[in-house]
């Protein structure tokens, strides 16, 4: 059982400067809520009540968001704005919230490793609030637990990128083993390639279940060029166990790490509010 869920949340977010100078780019709004409001909804959705969050300076808002807040909630009640904090509330009463901060901006995978006394020694999902996914039936947590309770193994969630994208993402090489579930037995694994380096565009997205030995070996990971532990490396190593799945996950994600997708994700949750109403 799949018990907590790891939310890396120590980024500068440098793409969105100046408003992530003093406000967490998890804290950013799509519509009337943040983007890590969302993730933990989404871990909540998968039966996750376990939220451990790897903050940094200037993070403090996630801290206040996860709350109560006394003022506020007493301002509200008794008028007709109250229903406005009834979801904040629900997810504070059935989540338990814990923190670490990552003294050092060296990667997912340092990021990770900074989660281990959060985590334990027991198998936990990643989430990375700045991929927001929207799906029609279960969430991706969901969907990528029910693979891990399949093969009882590290999963990460893949979808085809663009061929001119794969520099952003961590590309992994693999063999089908389900068509109906669009599963792969993860062979290799590259990190940002070049488009003429890529061996093809399957691209690993925010949505990971890490068995708990992914400490270990991040450990014993050599930097790369730029002084980063990667995620991705470490799972290579599990991968060449025939310890990884990768899972083309059913949904449509937005890239919020960038200004181009967080206004696709905009607009799309907007357009779905419009239709519902």
């Amino acid at each position: 059982m799949i018990r907590k869920c790891l939310f890396p949340a120590a980024g500068y977010g440098t793409r969105f400067l100046p408003a992530t100078k003093a406000v967490p780019k998890e804290m950013l709004p799509i519509l009337s809520k943040p983007l890590l409001q969302y993730g933990v909804e989404e871990a909540l959705s998968a039966g996750i009540t376990n939220m451990a969050i790897v903050t940094g300076r200037g993070k403090r808002a996630i801290e206040d968001h996860f709350d109560n807040a006394f003022e506020l909630e007493s301002q509200l009640s008794g008028t007709s704005q109250e229903d406005y904090l009834k979801e904040i509330k629900e997810i504070i009463t059935k989540s338990t919230f814990t923190y670490v901060r990552q003294k050092q901006m060296l990667g997912l995978g340092h990021a990770i490793l900074t989660g281990e006394p959060l985590i334990g020694d027991e198998p936990f999902a990643v989430l990375l609030a700045d991929d927001l996914c929207d799906c029609a039936d279960d969430g991706v947590i969901s969907q990528i637990i029910e693979i891990y309770n399949q093969y009882q193994c590290s999963v990460v969630a893949i979808e085809e990128v663009p061929m001119h994208k794969t520099k952003q993402y961590g590309i992994i090489t693999g063999n089908l083993i389900d068509n109906s579930s669009n599963t792969y037995q993860v062979t290799d694994m590259v990190e940002k390639p070049e488009e003429q380096n890529a061996p093809n565009n399957m691209a690993i997205i925010g949505r990971y279940i890490l068995t708990p030995d992914i400490f270990e070996i991040l450990k014993n990971i050599k930097p790369d060029k730029d002084g980063e532990i990667q995620i991705t490396n470490a799972l290579k190593i599990q991968a060449k166990r025939g310890k990884v799945i990768a899972y083309k996950f059913k949904g449509k994600r937005f890239d919020c790490g960038s200004v181009k997708g967080y206004l696709e994700a905009t607009n799309h949750f907007a357009n779905n509010l419009s239709i519902n109403s």
